[in-house]
């Protein structure tokens, strides 16, 4: 049995850290759940992840929930795939505010103009501020690249990419160029192929 376990629902959130998990290189296992069947909402899951939603990583005895950390902690756990930036380096600040900006700030943004409220709500009380702020300190990050933090790739481009890959393809965002130019650098990665690969296989299963 596999030290990692991933509690997965094909294309969902988790397919962030099924990808995350095949950059890593380290062998795991997939606990698959229907999300339309209620599997997230019953136990035993609900004893992994009491929310109730996925993903949820185990490691040993360790349970790790929420996306973004899911792949902060794959990354610090397995330095030798080089995905992280390490306690003590100045960048790991930067790094770390583009791990969360992408579920404290963009899923918000993107949420909040798909699905309009009555009313809208004072700027303050929301975590983005404004959808079209949010857009475009995202499209100045990527810009000129190649990654969020320059020639390195990283589990924050696993996170920020994962997310715009999926609000491009329901458009749900502008089909800006710094995007579409972002996402082109690493659709080849061979982890992020391999990924989409076993989702959508296991998506029909």
């Amino acid at each position: 049995m596999s030290a990692l376990t991933l509690y997965h629902a094909a294309r969902s959130r988790s397919s962030v850290a099924l990808w995350m998990l095949e950059e890593i290189g380290q062998p795991y296992g997939i606990h698959l759940l229907s999300i339309k069947k209620g599997d997230n909402r019953e136990h035993p899951y609900l004893d992994v992840n009491p929310m109730g939603k996925v993903p949820a990583v185990k490691h040993g005895d360790a349970v790790i929930t929420e996306v973004a950390a899911v792949c902060c902690y794959l990354a610090d756990a397995f330095p030798e795939a080089g995905l992280n930036i390490p306690i003590g380096d100045p960048r790991r600040g930067p790094y770390l505010k583009w791990l969360f900006f992408a579920p404290g700030v963009v899923e918000p943004a993107i949420f909040d103009r798909a699905f309009p409220r009555a009313a809208e709500a004072p700027r303050a009380a929301l975590p983005f501020g404004e959808f079209d702020t949010a857009m475009n300190v995202l499209a100045k990050a990527v810009t000129p690249g190649p990654f969020l933090m320059g020639e390195k790739f990283t589990a924050a481009d696993v996170v920020i990419g994962s997310q715009l890959r999926w609000a491009t393809i329901f458009k749900l965002i502008p089909e800006r160029k710094e995007f579409v130019d972002y996402m082109a650098r690493f659709a080849d990665r061979p982890a992020a192929k391999r990924a989409q690969a076993k989702d959508e296989q296991l998506a029909n299963t």
